[in-house]
């Protein structure tokens, strides 16, 4: 590390110290952090792992911070609250600490929760041994735990500025028109594929029930997991109100299952199988063809998120071959789409 990041980091920690003891109520000197470090992941977040002294006992930590300079994106205060209600629903979820949206604080919002040990690598749970029994049982926890996330009350006040569509519109139609128009705005050439699939979707518009919390990025990828299986849920901060078929979908699009096509979901699990624990477990009962529609829209939605990531390239903002590579995979999300399609022939 530079002489300026260690500068940084000896900062952070001493801010970090003095907020802590400020919630405790002690003097700064009676909490120490021990160790802070910068963790992989976090793609739109800062993940620090923190162990701190306090005078009730050691805390293993993690500090979610907004990056410096992109202050109000999202609200790092409400993805509390939401983890906080979700614990209260039975979900597995880092317990959460404490938090601020004061910039002043910290540099950037923030909050600090739990650090729950365990894997979070996709393609080792497919892969290894030693996760036998988790790729066995984690298709069932994770619908059971989704059926927990969509029973919240979306009613109390502390969830109040979650995201919804607007009243009286369908939850379903908002996603595709939102997907369809950032694609148009976003692809430098024609995508045919995407234009069919937009009006075939918009077609098949399913009737909605009563909106629920959507965790919005319910993959196998947002999971800590060990050899028993799913230990917590991750990344609540696309959070919002909306149709549950929205998560149930989403966890089984291609792009989750990292070459394991045998099984839909997440590469471990049969759709059947998500759906009948996610019912069992409180959750309305899932329309099929619904189900469907929203697989499809998921596959929608990631082929815009590959335009999207290939645009940061092209436009000069970020020199990553990884990103560029990543347009590519916009053809094969279309495959995928096509394949949906046709099914239905």
């Amino acid at each position: 590390m530079t002489a300026a990041g260690e500068a940084s980091s000896a900062e952070l920690s001493t801010r970090l110290v003095g907020f802590v003891a400020r919630e405790l109520g002690v003097a700064p000197e009676r909490v120490r952090a021990a160790s802070l470090r910068r963790l992989a992941g976090g793609a739109s977040r800062e993940l620090f792992a923190v162990d701190l002294e306090t005078p009730g006992g050691p805390l293993a930590l993690v500090l979610r911070r907004d990056p410096p300079g992109r202050i109000g994106e999202s609200d790092r205060g409400l993805e509390m609250r939401v983890l906080q209600a979700a614990a209260e629903a039975g979900v597995p979820v880092p317990r959460v600490h404490w938090g601020s949206s004061d910039p002043a604080v910290l540099g950037a919002p923030f909050f600090l929760m739990d650090r729950v040990e365990g894997e979070t690598l996709p393609r080792r749970l497919l892969r290894d041994a030693g996760f036998a029994e988790a790729r066995r049982v984690m298709t069932r926890q994770l619908g059971a735990a989704l059926a927990r996330v969509h029973a919240v009350d979306v009613a109390r006040p502390e969830l109040a500025g979650l995201a919804a569509p607007p009243a009286g519109a369908s939850p379903a139609r908002a996603v595709v028109e939102q997907t369809a128009a950032l694609a148009r705005g976003l692809a430098l050439e024609p995508h045919p594929v995407l234009e069919l699939v937009e009006r075939w979707l918009l077609e098949r518009v399913p009737a909605s029930g009563p909106a629920v919390l959507v965790h919005g990025d319910y993959r196998i990828g947002n999971v800590i997991f060990g050899p028993e299986g799913v230990r917590a849920i991750l990344d609540w901060e696309l959070a919002h109100v909306g149709d549950p078929l929205e998560d149930l979908g989403w966890l089984c699009v291609r792009t989750w299952r990292f070459g394991n096509d045998r099984l839909p979901v997440g590469g471990i699990g049969t759709r059947e199988e998500l759906v009948a624990a996610y019912e069992e477990a409180g959750g309305r009962k899932v329309d099929r063809e619904a189900l469907r529609f929203w697989e499809a829209c998921g596959n929608f939605r990631v082929a815009v998120v590959w335009l999207q990531q290939s645009r940061v390239f092209l436009d000069g903002k970020v020199p990553s071959v990884e990103l560029a590579s990543l347009g590519r995979r916009t053809a094969e999300t279309e495959e995928e789409l096509l394949r949906l399609l046709r099914e239905e022939l």
